[in-house]
């Protein structure tokens, strides 16, 4: 059935818990989390782009799913998007596919540092990556972020510490940061590139939010920097957060350096990770084709989302929101409640009936933090935080 975007509506609640998505599934949600506001998982609970809908309705009724080539529009719909959305032209060459942007890292880390090297990480940040480094048996170096008067920055100084240590060959990146929200800037990425080239430290760039920026705020791709950037790096890409698609797309990683990219692609041989998928071949393309519109409407229904939130936690003693500069996710600030971890978290499920993302696992850096989906509709947002107000505000009378 043909979809209108012009009849889209980002208000328009869908009962998720119609297929198993794991947001709201017991999995994450635990036993009696029927009622939670669930907010935890990063995924969107608006329908994928009218595009891709018809793109994928229309290959439904094919209705023949044997084996498939990589589409000859795929990559240049990518290419496109990368050079008209954000101004970085690509070689096609340069881009290879992976299930997943985990998959990339871990494939990383296997073929570009030994047993026991170091990986470095920026705390408060994405937790797989924890868990990335510690299943390939490499060593957590942490470069904490410093938080200060409400927004994050990189320690350079530190960071130029743990790079000169011969033993750590590589940083996982989050551009932008997740969870804190920073998109970084040109020129902090060309800080960070140039200490870790200047110590043989290669960059591997998770860019997974990298679509999704708010106003006054501009994503730059790691590899966009400039040719020596992107030779001293591997960036991963994937339409899964902007397009909510997660559930049927791969990811892309784009590889300038021969010698890198020809191990990576003969790794991924190996491995057998560089199948085809056609739904999820179908899906990418008409995302990256024709996905902007939509893209736009959903960037300024989540500024607004992220403004109503704002607005809200002014009235809202013992929470601040560190403002957000892009992706769907807010990192809130709850330590002034002098909750411990556990505590907060049973606060926020049994009093304020949220089922957020624990802040102490992006790190210890995030104790007393806790990360926001607002990816939902408003009139849902707006009654959860109702519900957080009333909950601090009955703990604060206790």
């Amino acid at each position: 059935m043909s979809v209108s975007y012009k009849s889209f509506s980002l208000d328009e609640e869908i009962n998720r818990r119609d297929v198993p998505a794991l947001k709201f599934h017991s999995k994450v949600l635990g036993s009696g989390g029927e009622n939670l506001f669930a907010a935890g998982v990063a995924d969107m609970d608006f329908k994928a782009p009218p595009s891709v809908l018809n793109a994928l309705q229309k290959r439904l009724s094919h209705g023949v799913f044997g084996y498939e080539a990589v589409p000859d529009g795929l990559l240049p719909s990518l290419s496109h998007w990368l050079y008209t959305r954000h101004g970085w032209r690509v070689d096609q060459n340069h881009i290879l596919r992976a299930p997943n942007i985990l998959n990339i890292l871990a494939i990383a880390a296997s073929l570009f540092t030994e047993e026991g090297d170091g990986v470095i990480v920026q705390p408060p940040v994405f937790f797989d990556f924890f868990d990335v480094i510690k299943e390939n048996n490499r060593s957590l170096v942490c470069n904490p972020l410093i938080l200060k008067d409400g927004h994050y920055r990189m320690d350079i100084g530190d960071l130029e510490r743990k790079a000169s240590d011969p033993r750590n060959k590589m940083i996982y990146l989050c551009n932008p940061h997740n969870p804190v929200g920073r998109v970084w800037t040109r020129d902090e990425l060309r800080v960070l590139g140039d200490v870790c080239a200047n110590n043989n430290v290669l960059v591997v760039s998770d860019e997974i939010h990298g679509d999704i920026t708010f106003a006054d705020y501009e994503y730059t791709p790691f590899g966009s920097l400039g040719a020596d950037y992107a030779d001293n790096s591997i960036i991963c890409l994937s339409p899964a957060k902007c397009f909510n698609i997660a559930s049927c797309c791969s990811a892309f990683t784009h590889i300038t350096n021969d010698t890198r990219r020809q191990a990576f692609q003969t790794e991924n041989s190996r491995l057998t990770v560089n199948k085809n998928n056609a739904f999820a071949n179908v899906a990418m393309e008409a995302a990256y084709r024709d996905g902007g519109p939509w893209l736009d409407k959903v960037i300024t229904y989540l500024e607004g989302n992220a403004e109503l939130v704002n607005n809200r936690l002014k009235n809202v003693s013992g929470v601040e929101l560190i403002k957000p500069e892009g992706t769907f996710l807010l990192w809130l600030d709850f330590r002034r409640l002098k909750l411990s971890p556990e505590d907060l978290m049973s606060f926020l499920r049994d009093k304020a009936k949220w089922a957020v993302t624990r802040g102490h696992v992006f790190g210890e850096e995030g104790a007393g933090f806790a990360r926001l989906n607002i990816a939902c509709t408003r009139t849902k947002l707006d009654a959860a935080l109702t519900q957080l107000a009333v909950a601090i505000d009955n703990l604060q009378r206790q």
